[in-house]
Protein backbone atom coordinates (compact mmCIF):
# COMPACT_ATOMS: atom_id res chain seq x y z
CA UNK A 1 0.00 0.00 0.00
CA UNK A 2 1.33 3.44 -0.56
CA UNK A 3 2.56 5.64 2.07
CA UNK A 4 0.75 8.78 1.26
CA UNK A 5 2.20 12.67 2.77
CA UNK A 6 0.79 13.24 6.02
CA UNK A 7 -1.06 16.52 3.97
CA UNK A 8 -2.73 14.19 1.51
CA UNK A 9 -3.92 11.68 4.17
CA UNK A 10 -5.74 15.31 5.57
CA UNK A 11 -7.84 15.80 2.46
CA UNK A 12 -11.02 15.85 3.51
CA UNK A 13 -12.39 12.06 2.64
CA UNK A 14 -15.97 12.07 4.13
CA UNK A 15 -18.61 12.25 1.46
CA UNK A 16 -17.97 9.73 -1.91
CA UNK A 17 -16.01 10.73 -4.95
CA UNK A 18 -17.53 9.80 -7.35
CA UNK A 19 -21.25 10.57 -8.85
CA UNK A 20 -22.37 7.37 -10.52
CA UNK A 21 -24.82 8.66 -13.21
CA UNK A 22 -20.76 10.93 -14.44
CA UNK A 23 -18.46 8.82 -16.38
CA UNK A 24 -14.38 8.78 -15.25
CA UNK A 25 -12.02 7.49 -17.18
CA UNK A 26 -8.87 6.09 -15.16
CA UNK A 27 -5.81 6.79 -17.63
CA UNK A 28 -2.58 5.13 -14.86
CA UNK A 29 -3.51 1.40 -13.65
CA UNK A 30 -1.84 -1.75 -14.01
CA UNK A 31 -2.27 -5.41 -13.60
CA UNK A 32 -1.12 -7.25 -10.49
CA UNK A 33 0.23 -3.82 -8.46
CA UNK A 34 1.96 -4.88 -5.67
CA UNK A 35 0.60 -8.23 -6.21
CA UNK A 36 -3.21 -6.91 -6.23
CA UNK A 37 -5.17 -9.73 -8.13
CA UNK A 38 -7.33 -8.80 -11.05
CA UNK A 39 -10.71 -9.56 -9.12
CA UNK A 40 -9.22 -6.79 -6.39
CA UNK A 41 -8.27 -4.19 -9.59
CA UNK A 42 -11.82 -4.93 -10.96
CA UNK A 43 -13.51 -4.09 -7.40
CA UNK A 44 -11.04 -0.97 -6.59
CA UNK A 45 -12.25 0.87 -10.00
CA UNK A 46 -15.67 -0.07 -8.70
CA UNK A 47 -15.85 1.23 -5.87
CA UNK A 48 -13.85 4.63 -6.83
CA UNK A 49 -16.47 5.15 -9.41
CA UNK A 50 -14.38 4.51 -12.40
CA UNK A 51 -16.12 3.90 -15.72
CA UNK A 52 -12.92 2.62 -18.10
CA UNK A 53 -9.64 2.00 -17.14
CA UNK A 54 -6.35 2.16 -19.16
CA UNK A 55 -3.77 -0.41 -18.05
CA UNK A 56 -0.27 0.02 -18.25
CA UNK A 57 1.83 -2.95 -19.04
CA UNK A 58 5.63 -2.96 -17.85
CA UNK A 59 8.59 -4.01 -19.96
CA UNK A 60 10.65 -7.19 -20.65
CA UNK A 61 12.33 -9.33 -17.96
CA UNK A 62 15.98 -8.40 -18.54
CA UNK A 63 18.86 -7.48 -16.66
CA UNK A 64 20.34 -4.32 -18.16
CA UNK A 65 21.17 -1.00 -17.08
CA UNK A 66 18.22 0.50 -18.52
CA UNK A 67 16.11 -1.66 -16.00
CA UNK A 68 18.46 -1.02 -12.97
CA UNK A 69 19.76 -4.87 -13.43
CA UNK A 70 16.04 -5.87 -13.46
CA UNK A 71 14.64 -4.32 -10.48
CA UNK A 72 12.49 -2.02 -12.61
CA UNK A 73 11.35 -4.70 -15.18
CA UNK A 74 7.78 -4.62 -13.54
CA UNK A 75 7.82 -0.32 -12.95
CA UNK A 76 9.92 -1.67 -9.84
CA UNK A 77 6.12 -2.22 -8.56
CA UNK A 78 5.69 -5.58 -10.05
CA UNK A 79 3.17 -4.86 -12.62
CA UNK A 80 1.79 -7.39 -15.04
CA UNK A 81 3.19 -7.08 -19.12
CA UNK A 82 1.55 -6.47 -22.55
CA UNK A 83 -0.30 -9.92 -22.10
CA UNK A 84 -1.45 -9.32 -18.78
CA UNK A 85 -2.59 -6.44 -19.82
CA UNK A 86 -4.16 -7.20 -23.15
CA UNK A 87 -5.71 -10.33 -21.49
CA UNK A 88 -7.72 -8.46 -19.06
CA UNK A 89 -9.12 -5.51 -21.14
CA UNK A 90 -9.93 -8.22 -23.69
CA UNK A 91 -11.65 -10.54 -20.81
CA UNK A 92 -13.30 -6.66 -19.33
CA UNK A 93 -14.04 -4.78 -22.40
CA UNK A 94 -16.62 -2.43 -21.25
CA UNK A 95 -14.37 -2.04 -18.32
CA UNK A 96 -10.49 -1.95 -19.32
CA UNK A 97 -8.51 -0.44 -22.04
CA UNK A 98 -4.74 -1.67 -22.81
CA UNK A 99 -1.80 0.06 -23.57
CA UNK A 100 2.05 -1.46 -25.25
CA UNK A 101 4.94 -1.52 -23.67
CA UNK A 102 8.89 -2.42 -23.99
CA UNK A 103 12.05 -1.39 -22.12
CA UNK A 104 12.68 1.56 -24.33
CA UNK A 105 16.52 0.44 -25.49
CA UNK A 106 16.28 -2.61 -26.72
CA UNK A 107 16.45 -3.41 -29.96
CA UNK A 108 13.34 -5.42 -30.53
CA UNK A 109 11.19 -2.41 -28.63
CA UNK A 110 9.46 -1.11 -31.90
CA UNK A 111 8.39 -4.69 -32.91
CA UNK A 112 6.96 -5.54 -29.49
CA UNK A 113 4.74 -2.81 -29.22
CA UNK A 114 3.69 -2.57 -32.86
CA UNK A 115 2.54 -6.46 -31.86
CA UNK A 116 -0.07 -4.76 -29.37
CA UNK A 117 -0.64 -1.35 -31.22
CA UNK A 118 -2.04 -4.03 -33.99
CA UNK A 119 -4.00 -5.50 -31.76
CA UNK A 120 -6.17 -2.60 -30.36
CA UNK A 121 -3.33 -1.01 -27.76
CA UNK A 122 -4.40 2.90 -27.12
CA UNK A 123 -1.43 4.43 -25.87
CA UNK A 124 2.57 3.12 -25.32
CA UNK A 125 3.66 3.18 -21.70
CA UNK A 126 4.26 3.18 -19.05
CA UNK A 127 7.76 4.52 -20.36
CA UNK A 128 9.66 4.30 -17.04
CA UNK A 129 13.09 3.16 -17.94
CA UNK A 130 16.53 3.94 -17.19
CA UNK A 131 17.53 6.34 -19.98
CA UNK A 132 18.15 9.61 -21.18
CA UNK A 133 15.39 11.61 -22.63
CA UNK A 134 17.27 12.38 -26.00
CA UNK A 135 18.86 8.59 -26.44
CA UNK A 136 18.58 7.83 -29.83
CA UNK A 137 18.04 4.00 -28.95
CA UNK A 138 14.87 5.02 -27.35
CA UNK A 139 13.40 6.93 -30.43
CA UNK A 140 11.62 3.44 -31.93
CA UNK A 141 9.36 3.40 -29.26
CA UNK A 142 8.08 7.07 -29.96
CA UNK A 143 7.90 6.37 -33.91
CA UNK A 144 5.91 3.19 -32.92
CA UNK A 145 2.99 5.73 -31.31
CA UNK A 146 3.13 8.10 -34.34
CA UNK A 147 2.48 5.40 -36.89
CA UNK A 148 -0.35 4.27 -34.71
CA UNK A 149 -1.60 7.97 -33.42
CA UNK A 150 -1.13 7.21 -29.92
CA UNK A 151 0.36 9.12 -27.36
CA UNK A 152 3.13 8.47 -24.96
CA UNK A 153 3.39 7.84 -21.23
CA UNK A 154 6.69 9.11 -19.54
CA UNK A 155 7.58 8.79 -16.32
CA UNK A 156 10.02 11.43 -15.43
CA UNK A 157 11.72 11.19 -12.08
CA UNK A 158 15.07 12.93 -11.61
CA UNK A 159 18.45 10.54 -12.02
CA UNK A 160 16.60 7.35 -12.51
CA UNK A 161 13.54 7.42 -14.77
CA UNK A 162 13.74 9.24 -18.18
CA UNK A 163 16.47 11.44 -17.37
CA UNK A 164 17.40 15.20 -18.49
CA UNK A 165 13.37 16.48 -18.43
CA UNK A 166 14.57 19.65 -19.07
CA UNK A 167 15.96 18.82 -22.36
CA UNK A 168 12.53 17.26 -22.96
CA UNK A 169 11.46 20.09 -25.29
CA UNK A 170 13.86 18.62 -27.84
CA UNK A 171 11.81 15.29 -27.88
CA UNK A 172 8.71 17.29 -28.42
CA UNK A 173 10.00 18.73 -31.23
CA UNK A 174 12.00 15.99 -32.93
CA UNK A 175 8.37 13.99 -32.35
CA UNK A 176 5.76 17.05 -33.40
CA UNK A 177 3.03 14.87 -34.31
CA UNK A 178 3.17 12.21 -31.43
CA UNK A 179 1.58 13.23 -28.36
CA UNK A 180 3.26 12.65 -24.72
CA UNK A 181 1.77 12.40 -21.58
CA UNK A 182 3.88 13.70 -18.41
CA UNK A 183 4.00 11.95 -15.25
CA UNK A 184 5.73 11.39 -12.07
CA UNK A 185 7.62 13.12 -9.27
CA UNK A 186 10.34 15.43 -11.87
CA UNK A 187 7.22 16.74 -13.95
CA UNK A 188 5.19 17.44 -10.80
CA UNK A 189 7.77 19.25 -8.74
CA UNK A 190 8.32 21.58 -12.11
CA UNK A 191 5.50 23.14 -12.00
CA UNK A 192 7.61 25.79 -9.42
CA UNK A 193 9.71 27.97 -11.02
CA UNK A 194 10.99 28.51 -8.11
CA UNK A 195 12.12 24.48 -7.94
CA UNK A 196 15.81 24.25 -7.40
CA UNK A 197 16.41 20.90 -5.61
CA UNK A 198 15.65 18.24 -8.11
CA UNK A 199 16.30 15.23 -5.46
CA UNK A 200 13.31 16.84 -3.65
CA UNK A 201 10.44 14.67 -5.15
CA UNK A 202 7.77 15.50 -3.20
CA UNK A 203 8.14 19.75 -2.39
CA UNK A 204 5.57 21.61 -0.49
CA UNK A 205 4.40 25.19 -0.34
CA UNK A 206 3.55 27.47 -2.16
CA UNK A 207 3.98 27.22 -5.89
CA UNK A 208 5.79 29.86 -8.48
CA UNK A 209 3.80 29.84 -11.66
CA UNK A 210 6.09 29.52 -15.05
CA UNK A 211 8.21 26.29 -14.05
CA UNK A 212 9.15 23.76 -16.61
CA UNK A 213 6.30 21.74 -16.75
CA UNK A 214 3.95 24.87 -16.81
CA UNK A 215 5.94 25.91 -20.14
CA UNK A 216 6.14 23.03 -21.69
CA UNK A 217 2.08 22.91 -21.25
CA UNK A 218 1.65 26.09 -22.45
CA UNK A 219 4.28 26.15 -25.79
CA UNK A 220 3.99 22.32 -26.93
CA UNK A 221 0.79 21.46 -28.29
CA UNK A 222 1.31 17.33 -28.07
CA UNK A 223 2.75 17.99 -24.75
CA UNK A 224 -0.22 16.63 -21.65
CA UNK A 225 -0.21 15.72 -17.83
CA UNK A 226 -1.60 12.59 -16.32
CA UNK A 227 -2.90 13.90 -12.46
CA UNK A 228 -1.97 10.53 -10.91
CA UNK A 229 0.17 9.30 -7.96
CA UNK A 230 1.35 11.01 -5.04
CA UNK A 231 3.20 13.43 -7.28
CA UNK A 232 0.11 14.68 -9.03
CA UNK A 233 -2.03 14.27 -5.62
CA UNK A 234 1.39 16.42 -3.48
CA UNK A 235 1.16 18.83 -6.63
CA UNK A 236 -2.64 20.09 -6.27
CA UNK A 237 -2.82 19.80 -2.04
CA UNK A 238 0.63 21.70 -1.43
CA UNK A 239 -0.88 24.94 -3.10
CA UNK A 240 -4.81 24.84 -3.79
CA UNK A 241 -4.63 28.50 -4.56
CA UNK A 242 -2.13 27.81 -7.62
CA UNK A 243 -3.53 24.21 -8.16
CA UNK A 244 -6.88 26.14 -8.96
CA UNK A 245 -5.37 28.39 -11.72
CA UNK A 246 -3.04 25.79 -13.08
CA UNK A 247 -6.11 23.66 -13.73
CA UNK A 248 -7.69 26.30 -15.34
CA UNK A 249 -5.05 27.50 -17.61
CA UNK A 250 -4.35 23.94 -18.48
CA UNK A 251 -7.76 22.03 -18.70
CA UNK A 252 -7.29 21.01 -21.87
CA UNK A 253 -3.89 19.16 -21.34
CA UNK A 254 -4.68 17.68 -18.05
CA UNK A 255 -6.05 13.64 -17.36
CA UNK A 256 -7.36 12.47 -14.03
CA UNK A 257 -5.45 8.82 -13.06
CA UNK A 258 -5.02 6.87 -10.62
CA UNK A 259 -1.69 4.79 -10.21
CA UNK A 260 -2.60 3.76 -6.96
CA UNK A 261 -2.24 -0.03 -5.44
CA UNK A 262 -4.41 -0.39 -2.24
CA UNK A 263 -7.15 -2.77 -2.52
CA UNK A 264 -10.06 -0.47 -1.32
CA UNK A 265 -10.61 2.12 -3.52
CA UNK A 266 -12.27 4.61 -1.35
CA UNK A 267 -11.13 6.85 1.78
CA UNK A 268 -8.30 8.41 2.85
CA UNK A 269 -5.79 5.02 1.97
CA UNK A 270 -6.95 4.88 -1.90
CA UNK A 271 -5.01 7.97 -3.79
CA UNK A 272 -7.07 7.40 -6.40
CA UNK A 273 -9.85 8.45 -4.65
CA UNK A 274 -8.20 11.29 -3.13
CA UNK A 275 -7.30 12.57 -6.76
CA UNK A 276 -10.78 12.21 -7.63
CA UNK A 277 -12.69 14.48 -4.37
CA UNK A 278 -9.41 16.80 -5.12
CA UNK A 279 -10.58 17.70 -8.87
CA UNK A 280 -13.65 17.99 -8.17
CA UNK A 281 -12.86 20.30 -5.14
CA UNK A 282 -10.17 22.56 -7.05
CA UNK A 283 -12.22 22.76 -10.72
CA UNK A 284 -13.02 26.28 -11.17
CA UNK A 285 -16.57 24.73 -13.07
CA UNK A 286 -18.51 21.58 -13.99
CA UNK A 287 -17.41 21.61 -17.40
CA UNK A 288 -13.54 21.81 -16.38
CA UNK A 289 -13.79 18.93 -14.38
CA UNK A 290 -15.72 16.74 -16.45
CA UNK A 291 -12.46 17.73 -19.03
CA UNK A 292 -10.26 16.09 -16.56
CA UNK A 293 -12.04 13.32 -15.20
CA UNK A 294 -13.69 12.27 -18.61
CA UNK A 295 -13.45 14.36 -21.70
CA UNK A 296 -9.49 15.09 -21.88
CA UNK A 297 -8.43 11.09 -22.07
CA UNK A 298 -12.18 10.63 -24.26
CA UNK A 299 -10.69 12.60 -27.10
CA UNK A 300 -6.24 12.25 -26.83
CA UNK A 301 -7.01 8.49 -26.36
CA UNK A 302 -9.66 7.98 -28.69
CA UNK A 303 -12.20 5.97 -26.06
CA UNK A 304 -15.38 5.10 -26.10
CA UNK A 305 -17.38 4.48 -23.49
CA UNK A 306 -20.14 1.78 -23.78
Amino acid sequence: MLLLPRAILAVETTEPATAPAEPIIDIHQHTHYSGRSDAELIEHQKRMGVSLTVLLPAGSNVQTDSTHQGKSNGLAAETGGNESCYTLAKQYPQMFRFGANEVSDLPQAHDEITKYLKLGAVIVGEQKFNVDVDDPKIEPVFAAAGEFNVPVLMHFQYEMYNKGYERFWKVLEKFPKVNFIGHAQTFWANIDKSYSDPKNLYPKGLVTPGGITDQYLTHYPNFYGDMSAGSGLNAMVRDEPHAREFIDRHQDKLMFGSDCNDRVGRGPVCQGWLTIKEIRKLASSKTVERKLLCDNAKKLLRLTLD
